[in-house]
C-alpha cells in the first residue's frame, strides 16, 4: 500500500535497463541521478515516455521495468515501500 501523505520509501535498489527484463521487484518510484527521458513500464504494462527528468527528483510510478531503448537519463534508482 503506497502511504501518499508520506515519502518515506524503505527500500532502494540500482535499476539497469532493458528492454525484455523487468526489475526485481516492483517499485512505487524511482530516483533519477542524471537528467533525461525515462521509458517507464508501469505495472499494468502500459508504457509511459518521461521527457525532461530532472536530476535528483523522485517520480512516484508504480513500474516494473525502465526501457534501455530512448532511455537517456542515467543513475536511476527503485524506490518502494516494503
Amino acid at each position: 500500500m503506497i502511504n501518499v501523505s508520506n515519502d518515506v520509501y524503505n527500500d532502494a535498489a540500482a535499476i539497469t535497463t532493458s528492454d525484455t527484463d523487468n526489475h526485481v521487484w516492483t517499485f512505487d518510484a524511482f530516483h533519477v541521478g542524471g537528467a533525461g527521458t525515462v521509458v517507464v513500464v508501469l505495472e499494468n504494462a502500459v508504457t509511459v515516455t518521461l521527457v525532461g527528468c530532472l536530476a535528483g527528483n523522485v517520480y512516484r510510478l508504480r513500474g516494473i521495468r525502465i526501457n534501455a531503448t530512448s532511455t537517456t537519463a542515467t543513475n536511476l534508482v527503485g524506490l518502494r515501500y516494503k
